[in-house]
């Protein structure tokens, strides 16, 4: 079943709600941002791959692509299916690159508000070595919110952030012009910052969703002094417990104060959809992961250009 995207709901900007996709695996629930989502199908027959990693079952064509099926239930360490000649292969399209997760079952699409899903306990998912990134109390029951970001990342490490990528800007100097960042993975948060301070930008603020960075710009510009002083330019993805990035840039674009601060969407979301989505809350820029050489040369055009006009 090809994904019926509801036009209206997918271009609103700014609302703070996002659609989830829920589904199972050994009786445990799961969720995914229709975002990500192309198509639910029935498993298919694949094609195993010699020396693959073991949660790889290999791959299959669909519609002219070449597809990598990844095994849900191996990756998380839980149990296999019990009717596996119903189980469902969920085919997503994020950071530019299509994979298809193999699942038990598809219970449905629920809209729902980022304010609902809480940051997970990092004692209990396991911290930076965890794969939740958000948990959704929806409807009396729990949904856990993967990222698959960072599960792609690990089975195709050439996939993720490249911290070498910045050395190709050839030599860099220090910077102490501040930067906000807001991301939820703690992985991918870790690869950004560490990135930027190769690049030279050392003095960082680092949040895990736009409700702190919200309230991280809300205290900065209570200060007093000129903003800049506190944030020259904030970098935010867009999936976020609390806050998503669009609403974020939202309420940032609409503070007499703020709005003159430059706004990046570096998130793995971002297509002809999504742009849209962010031209209309007033995105200064925006960037599919893992472009992270590209960032570095964003966050500097931007801050210079602001330098320039504030002259």
């Amino acid at each position: 079943m090809q994904m019926e995207r509801q036009t209206e709901i997918l271009l609103e900007s700014g609302t703070n709600e996002f659609e989830i996709l829920e589904f199972t695996i050994a009786g445990e629930t799961f969720g995914i941002n229709v975002a990500k989502v192309l198509e639910i199908m029935m498993v298919c027959p694949v094609k195993s791959m010699q020396k693959a990693q073991k949660d790889i079952e290999g791959i299959f064509k669909s519609r002219d692509m070449v597809i990598t099926v990844i095994d849900l239930a191996s990756y998380l360490g839980l149990a296999p299916s019990t009717n596996p000649e119903r189980d469902i292969f969920i085919i997503t399209n994020f950071n530019n690159t299509n994979f298809a997760f193999h699942v038990h079952t598809v219970v449905g699409i629920a809209r729902i508000s980022w304010q609902q899903i809480k940051k997970p306990d990092k004692i209990i998912y396991g911290g930076e070595e965890g794969v939740a990134t958000g948990i959704a109390d929806f409807e009396g029951h729990l949904i856990t919110i993967l990222d698959f970001e960072k599960i792609v990342s690990e089975i195709s490490p050439e996939l993720g952030i490249q911290v070498e990528d910045v050395t190709k800007l050839g030599p860099r100097q220090r910077s102490e012009k501040p930067i906000l960042l807001a991301e939820d993975s703690m992985l991918l948060s870790r690869m950004i910052v560490e990135s930027l301070k190769r690049a030279g930008y050392e003095n960082l603020a680092i949040t895990d969703n736009g409700q702190e960075a919200w309230d991280f710009l809300l205290e900065a510009k209570s200060a007093g002094d000129p903003i800049e002083n506190h944030v020259c330019c904030v970098v935010t993805d867009i999936e976020m417990p609390q806050m998503d990035g669009h609403h974020l840039t939202k309420l940032i674009k609409g503070d007499p104060i703020l709005c003159k601060l430059p706004v990046i969407h570096f998130s793995s979301l971002i297509n002809e959809e999504m742009r849209r989505k962010g031209e209309q809350v007033g995105a200064d820029a925006q960037l599919s992961k893992p472009e992270i050489a590209n960032l570095v040369a964003l966050i500097d055009r931007l801050i210079l250009s602001n330098d320039n006009a504030g002259k």
